[in-house]
């Protein structure tokens, strides 16, 4: 039997957090909650679902959220077996909220999250290695292999070495501390 996750819109949302008739359990992964999130909503990445504890009331409707609703949609079996009722889901997720002028909770000196790090790391990394190739010496072209065979390890293997060579820069270790 296949669990449903049943959609709310995001002004629903909002008149059930505000009489206290719900929680909304974000699945973000930490980094981009820490960056922007609904005030009130809870964290709990997807990630770590698993090995985690969901302490909420039982009386109350559990809403589940992430960017754009496609993460929720797709773990809704998993979601939707950790509560004791109805699980819902915010139509659209935090950009549906975001465009319905619902208030957010934005950190702009939060770290960009670590994927996003990585597609612009790689995408500079690239591009340099093709301008070089192209206008200083061939054996350029090597960087954007390089970096496309370690994109595809990252896919094909769960292990991005990039992200986690970025996690050790300054500005990602004080996020973490």
């Amino acid at each position: 039997m296949t669990a449903k996750l049943h959609p709310l819109a995001p002004a629903e949302v909002r008149a059930r957090l505000a009489a206290g008739m719900a929680v909304l359990v974000d699945i973000r992964e930490a980094d981009e909650f820490a960056r922007l999130h609904v005030e009130g909503a809870v964290s709990q990445p997807l990630s770590q679902w698993e090995k985690a504890h969901l302490a909420i009331d039982p009386a109350a409707d559990v809403i589940f959220t992430c960017r754009s609703g496609m993460r929720t949609h797709g773990a809704c079996d998993r979601l939707a077996a950790r509560v004791q009722g109805d699980a819902y889901v915010l139509e659209g997720g935090l950009n549906a909220w975001a465009k319905a002028g619902l208030p957010v909770h934005e950190d702009r000196k939060a770290p960009l999250e670590i994927m996003r790090q990585v597609q612009i790391a790689a995408g500079m990394l690239v591009l340099t290695g093709v301008l070089l190739g192209t206008f200083v010496a061939a054996p350029w072209y090597g960087l954007a292999g390089f970096v496309g065979a370690g994109l595809t390890f990252a896919g094909a293997t769960g292990f991005c070495g990039m992200a986690r060579l970025l996690m050790l820069m300054p500005w990602n270790r004080a996020q973490a501390a």
